[in-house]
């Protein structure tokens, strides 16, 4: 038998419907402001669905163990894309219809809708996470002063956020990347100092299809253009970028969760790549809804 978590009584039930009908509404829709039957639970409104990204990304695995760890039996977690994600997710905001998604910050949706973190009391996100930069064995001796650029790159939130937005917002990402770099001279002298420039050398970094990652690899790659390396980006799933370092086929990436969403790929691998260092604090992953829906933890999705 499912347990469900009434979004109102039956007795509000009955006021709604007796305010509606001295309003002289009598179309018979009796429907919340989240545009879903007040009588449903969270599961019921929508479908006992989790709308999710990449079948290959740590943020799904993290949620199907959160889905076992949570006992929510009922629960699918459906694949598709960063891209179908948000667009699904824009769809039911903009009627305020409920909707779960998995989220994680940094990512524009923050800045476009008013959003809240499920809380996660048993911790299968973990706790917040780091992004850092990871390269392929040999970079050093190789390209010594590509790593010694990767190795000091480190940027704010709230750096990454003016990116994302802007390409959110319809600019080019070459062209938002440009224009963050523009504005903040002093941090890239920081990632450059030190560095002398070379000749055309090639360097190839991977990512994931993540907005915050194609920030932060089209700033990445101007900067080292402007060092005088010849870029190749590689957009790729999660799985394919870690075998891509390990392997040798890509130099480097900026886009390692750790420790948490990408722990599978770093236990695979260890041996196999070097960590050059933090390149931003303070990120999280979890299980996102909009403001007005009436759930605040995961353990309220079995109710």
């Amino acid at each position: 038998m499912k347990l469900m978590k009434k979004v109102a009584g039956l007795g509000a039930v009955a006021m709604l419907a007796i305010g509606l009908a001295a309003c002289g509404n009598d179309d018979g829709n009796n429907e919340s402001s989240t545009g879903s039957d007040s009588t449903k639970s969270v599961g019921e409104s929508v479908n006992y669905k989790i709308t999710g990204i990449d079948p290959g990304a740590g943020i799904m695995e993290a949620t199907e163990r959160a889905i076992e760890e949570y006992e929510l039996n009922d629960w699918d977690l459906v694949t598709g894309s960063g891209a179908a994600m948000t667009a699904a997710l824009k769809k039911a905001y903009d009627k305020e219809k409920p909707i779960i998604v998995t989220g994680w910050t940094p990512h524009w949706k923050f800045a476009k809708f008013d959003l809240k973190y499920l809380d996660d009391p048993k911790g299968a996100y973990g706790g917040e996470e780091q992004i850092r930069t990871i390269a392929r064995t040999g970079l050093a001796e190789d390209l010594p002063e590509a790593h010694k650029i990767l190795s000091q790159f480190h940027w704010s939130e709230e750096d990454m956020g003016t990116v994302m937005v802007a390409i959110q917002d319809g600019e080019k990402e070459e062209v938002a990347a440009q224009n963050w770099i523009d504005a903040n001279a002093d941090k890239v002298a920081q990632w450059t100092e030190g560095v002398e420039k070379v000749d055309g050398d090639k360097i190839t970094l991977a990512y994931v299809a993540w907005d915050s990652e194609i920030a932060s690899h089209n700033v990445m790659k101007l900067v080292l253009e402007d060092m005088g390396y010849n870029v190749t980006l590689t957009q790729v799933e999660a799985g394919p970028m870690w075998t891509a370092v390990a392997d040798g086929s890509a130099d480097a990436t900026l886009a390692a969760w750790l420790p948490v969403t990408h722990k599978t790929y770093a236990e695979k691998f260890e041996g196999k790549f070097e960590e050059l260092g933090i390149n931003m604090e303070g990120v999280k992953i979890g299980l996102v809804v909009p403001q007005y829906m009436d759930i605040d933890s995961i353990e309220d999705l079995k109710e």
